[in-house]
């Protein structure tokens, strides 16, 4: 009966050697062969630059350049035309594969519609404010008589008023209807002639009127100093004021 001869420790030694040698062949091979041939290691595009091409036309373009487009991402603006690429990533000429997708945000052909922002009761500056930063345009602003001077009495598309949290497209114009601060109320112009200049001030302001511009004037005979000698708007039967307005002084000195 014949018996299997023993490996020795060399033989042992051999093997082991052996394995370690061809399990290392295998993983050079996949690093270094295998893979640069199947992800084309080492072959690169250069991104071309395709913000403000029409999407329409990138398709074939990119195609012609082993690269695919993604459009992720659009936003409005009535000034571009529209399907307009604006960003895209990666940037033009960024080193990318075969086949990498450009990511693209484009304009849009319709306006989004938001909610109508509450704009009365504010000041007109806040409503421009507000409309810039809902991508909506300020119209017209007409003044009206009204004490609340600055301060937005109505909101308007188009003539007619639109109410907070209506649907509306962004860049629509929305004009403003605005108090001028003087109101309707009118009345006869007080006269101020040979008053002292403070307690003309007093009168205006109590009756609603605005101390407007205070010029000096060389005292003539008869007239004491510090007292009003002329005035505008002139008083008179007839003449008349709203609250609100300005009266300028001249003072004698």
């Amino acid at each position: 009966m014949a018996f299997l001869k023993a490996d020795t420790p060399l033989d042992v030694v051999k093997h082991l050697v052996l394995i370690a040698v061809a399990g290392l062949l295998l993983v050079l091979g996949f690093f270094y062969v295998y893979l640069p041939m199947s992800t084309h290691h080492g072959e690169t595009i250069t991104v071309p630059k395709v913000t403000g091409m029409n999407v329409a036309d990138l398709e074939n373009y990119l195609e012609e350049r082993n690269l695919a487009y993604f459009v992720d991402d659009s936003s409005y603006s009535p000034s571009i035309r529209p399907f307009t690429v604006l960003v895209q990533d990666p940037a033009p000429g960024e080193k990318v594969k075969e086949g990498r997708k450009i990511y693209l945000q484009v304009s849009m052909k319709n306006p989004p519609v938001i909610k109508m922002p509450k704009l009365t009761d504010g000041s007109s500056k806040n409503a421009m404010l507000i409309l810039k930063s809902y991508d909506l345009v300020v119209g017209q602003i007409q003044l009206v008589p009204d004490l609340a001077q600055n301060a937005v009495l109505k909101q308007l598309v188009n003539g007619k008023e639109i109410a907070p949290g209506a649907p509306i497209a962004k860049g629509t114009k929305v004009d403003l209807v605005v108090g001028d601060g003087q109101g309707n109320q009118t009345f006869a112009v007080p006269n101020l002639i040979n008053m002292p200049e403070d307690e003309a001030i007093t009168l205006l302001v109590g009756q609603g009127l605005q101390k407007g511009e205070v010029f000096e004037q060389t005292a003539e005979a008869g007239q004491t100093p510090g007292t009003v000698v002329r005035q505008r708007p002139v008083a008179g039967p007839d003449a008349t004021i709203r609250m609100g307005q300005l009266v300028d002084i001249w003072v004698a000195r």
